[in-house]
């Protein structure tokens, strides 16, 4: 029983809130595009599969929270599924199927029996009906509504909290590390690395992630005067807040205290911002890193650890539980715009070569390039769950 409460507490409920609250962000912004492009929205769902609980508004929507909570959906009308495939309509022209012969045949629709004719009012609110420009826009809200939330998240923690700043200057140096033996002392301050500048020690730290175990050239400043040290970082096993063990790159320095300086109006705005895309570009050079092999699979993670972070950042108060599912709401929305159809990437990559060709795509091809994508995602989803389930036998 007591399992069961810790469980519930401390995994469950925070991980609900927070998944909750990011699908919502992600498929509120492909709902509102869609409704100010005219588009009717048959259901609104947080989650997957059988309903629990939901409710029909005035417009015809379906709003539900289904039982397995792992991402939701936003139903259009024209969709023969959840993935925003297209109903095969009588006499409609989905692009060809390539083998010269593009009359309707039930049998090569998306969905079985979603043959049928619209009438001009129904045309007037099919997703798949509105043009290519109107489609790109409704599918790109999803992953830009999560961006904005982030900016939004950050715009206010400047400006309430503060950003914590630590100028980049030496504090305390490591014995023995790889700052030691390239020459730095106490009380230097960081300039640049391999020439770009560096304001704050946190710049310093992001850019160490990403060199590994390569050499950087490090420009700083000693008594007045410039100086030039070279130094590769070193991989040494750090233990995150879940317990897991992951490589990180140390250069062996250490800077005081951080400040709180709370930021006004246009300062915290551009902040946000500039926070934003500095993450974003950090997150992108990660994965980029990892799927090229330079970099360890120790750090992705799946709906197990995203639990695991979710009742560690409640531990820590609710301060924390906002910077995470910021932090989350980004990687969700820069994920999606992975060109893998099924996810909205793939959807916009359709859209751009029907832009291109002046047509849609034909439709084996759609419906080859769709079994792929699920294909893809079904296995990095079960990669994800299997790194995370490794964790707990090998511990």
């Amino acid at each position: 029983m007591d399992a069961i409460l810790h469980f519930t507490l401390n995994l469950f409920l925070p991980f609900l809130l927070v998944i909750t609250v990011l699908v919502f962000v992600h498929e509120l912004g492909h709902y509102l595009v869609a409704r100010w492009n005219g588009v009717k929205v048959d259901a609104f769902s947080i989650g997957m599969g059988p309903q629990l609980i939901g409710f029909d508004d005035k417009h015809g929507t379906r709003w539900k929270f289904c039982l397995f909570p792992i991402g939701g959906y936003v139903k259009m009308f024209g969709d023969a599924d959840i993935f925003s495939r297209p109903e095969q309509e009588d006499g409609a022209d989905t692009g060809g199927d390539g083998d010269g012969d593009d009359s309707p045949d039930p049998a090569k629709g998306w969905a079985a029996g979603a043959v049928r004719r619209l009438s001009d009012e129904e045309r007037a609110g099919s997703f798949h009906h509105k043009r290519v420009g109107q489609r790109f826009a409704i599918v790109l809200a999803g992953p830009m509504a999560n961006f904005i939330f982030t900016i939004v998240v950050l715009f206010f923690m400047l400006l309430t909290i503060g950003q914590a700043t630590t100028l980049p200057v030496v504090g305390a140096v490591i014995e023995d590390s790889p700052a030691e033996r390239a020459g730095f002392l106490v009380g230097d301050r960081v300039i640049a690395i391999d020439g770009q500048e560096i304001d704050r020690f946190q710049d310093l730290q992001r850019i160490v992630q990403l060199r590994l175990d390569r050499e950087m050239n490090v420009e700083i400043l000693r008594d007045g005067a410039t100086l030039f040290l070279s130094l590769t970082p070193e991989l040494v096993e750090v233990e995150d807040i879940t317990g897991r063990i992951i490589p990180t790159p140390r250069i062996g320095i250490a800077a005081d205290a951080p400040t709180l300086q709370r930021l006004g109006v246009w300062d915290a705005a551009k902040g946000s911002i500039t926070e934003t895309l500095a993450i974003a570009n950090l997150t992108l050079r990660v994965v980029g890193q990892i799927i090229t092999g330079r970099r360890g699979t120790e750090e992705l993670g799946g709906p197990v650890r995203i639990a695991e972070l979710s009742g560690k950042m409640v531990e820590n108060g609710a301060v924390s539980v906002i910077w995470f599912m910021a932090l989350l709401s980004l990687n969700l929305g820069i994920i999606n715009l992975f060109p893998i159809p099924v996810l909205d990437g793939g959807h916009l990559l359709f859209y751009i070569c029907e832009w291109v060709r002046g047509k849609p795509l034909p439709e084996r091809a759609q419906a080859a390039g769709y079994r792929i994508g699920l294909v893809l995602v079904l296995a990095l989803f079960a990669f994800v769950f299997w790194n995370d389930l490794s964790f707990y036998w090998t511990n």
